[in-house]
C-alpha cells in the first residue's frame, strides 16, 4: 500500500482530469531497469532510476513506465516501483503500462495488485508482436474489456498510430469496445505533422473525445546505425535529423521544434521518450526553456 500524505506543489488532480484541461502537459515516459543485471549495474540503474521519478514527480510530472519496451526483458515494471521507489511518492502519478505478452491469470492478478498499491490509471497495449511470448489475446481491447469488468474504476488507456490508416485508426478510437478512457500515440515528430493532422481532422470527424496523448522522442544524435535500428520501431526522419543535427541543432532544440509543432496543431499534452534513466527532469527542464526562448 502507498502510504503517501500530500506534499505542497504535487496536485490533487488526476490524469483523466488533467489530460482533459486545456493546460499544456509534459510527461515522461521511462523504462524499467533491463532483467539480468550484475548487482552492482542494478543498484546503479535503480538509484539514477528513482531519483528521476522522484524528481518528476515532485515537480507534478506523470511518469509512465513501460513493461518490457521494445521486446527487451526488463524488471516488473509495479516491483520495481514498490521495491526502490519509496511510499513517499503518489503512486497515482504513475501509469504502468500492461502488454499482452502474459498469460491472462498474470494480467488479472497484476490489475490487483496495481489497485491495492495505489495506482489509478493504467496503459494497456498489445506489446512488440516480434518476440516469441505468446499474447494472451490478439488485441488489447480485449484485455483492456476484462480489466474493465473486473476493476471498472480503473482509468485505462489505448494506443494510436497516426502513421497507418488514419481512418482505420480513429474508427478503433470511436468503437465503444475500444474500451479505454484516453489513449497514447505512436511517436511522431515535426516531420510528420501532416499525419498528425490528419488524424486530428479525422477523430473530429468521426466525434472522438477521447483525450490523446501525443508521443515525442528525444534523439542523442544522428548515429546512422542508432536511427536504423529505431527506425525497426516507429517511423524515424532519418535524414531530416542527420541535416538537423549538422547543422547545429542539439537534442533539446530539435525535440522542442516537434513540441511546438504540435502545440500549432492545438495538441497541449506529449509524453517524452528516451531521455534516459539519469538526470531526467534536468534533461526535460532544458527542453522546456527551448521551446521558451525559440
Amino acid at each position: 500500500m502507498n502510504w503517501f500524505t500530500e506534499e505542497e506543489g504535487i496536485s490533487k488532480k488526476d490524469l483523466l482530469t488533467c489530460l482533459r484541461s486545456s493546460e499544456s502537459m509534459y510527461t515522461v515516459e521511462l523504462r524499467p531497469p533491463p532483467s539480468g543485471l550484475t548487482s552492482l549495474d542494478a543498484m546503479t540503474n535503480w538509484i539514477d532510476l528513482n531519483q528521476s521519478i522522484r524528481a518528476l514527480v515532485r515537480a507534478d510530472h506523470f511518469v509512465f513506465f513501460t513493461d518490457d519496451a521494445v521486446g527487451s526483458a526488463e524488471e516488473e515494471n509495479l516491483a520495481h516501483i514498490s521495491s526502490n521507489v519509496g511510499t513517499d511518492i503518489p503512486y497515482s502519478r504513475i501509469i504502468p503500462f500492461l502488454t499482452c505478452n502474459h498469460t491472462l491469470e498474470h494480467s488479472l492478478m497484476y490489475v490487483d495488485r496495481l489497485k491495492t498499491e495505489g495506482y489509478e490509471a493504467l496503459t494497456v497495449l498489445g506489446g512488440d508482436s516480434s518476440t516469441d511470448v505468446a499474447r494472451c489475446f490478439p488485441h488489447a481491447f480485449l484485455l483492456r474489456e476484462q480489466i474493465r469488468l473486473r476493476h471498472p474504476d480503473l482509468t485505462l488507456g489505448g494506443w494510436m498510430n497516426p502513421h497507418r490508416e488514419v481512418n482505420q485508426q480513429v474508427s478503433y478510437l470511436s468503437s465503444e469496445d475500444f474500451h479505454a478512457d484516453y489513449y497514447l500515440t505512436q511517436i511522431v515528430s515535426h516531420h510528420s505533422l501532416d499525419r498528425v493532422e490528419m488524424f486530428l481532422e479525422e477523430s473530429a470527424r468521426q466525434g472522438v473525445a477521447t483525450p490523446g496523448v501525443f508521443g515525442v522522442f528525444y534523439y542523442w544524435g544522428a548515429n546512422p546505425k542508432t536511427l536504423e535500428k529505431l527506425s525497426e520501431f516507429f517511423p524515424v526522419p532519418v535524414e531530416q535529423l542527420k541535416r538537423e543535427f549538422a547543422e547545429g541543432g542539439t537534442p533539446e532544440a530539435i525535440l522542442a521544434r516537434t513540441i511546438e509543432g504540435l502545440k500549432s496543431l492545438g495538441i497541449e499534452k506529449v509524453y517524452v521518450s528516451n531521455l534516459g534513466r539519469r538526470q531526467v527532469k534536468f534533461r526535460l527542464d532544458k527542453v522546456t526553456n527551448e521551446m521558451s526562448v525559440s
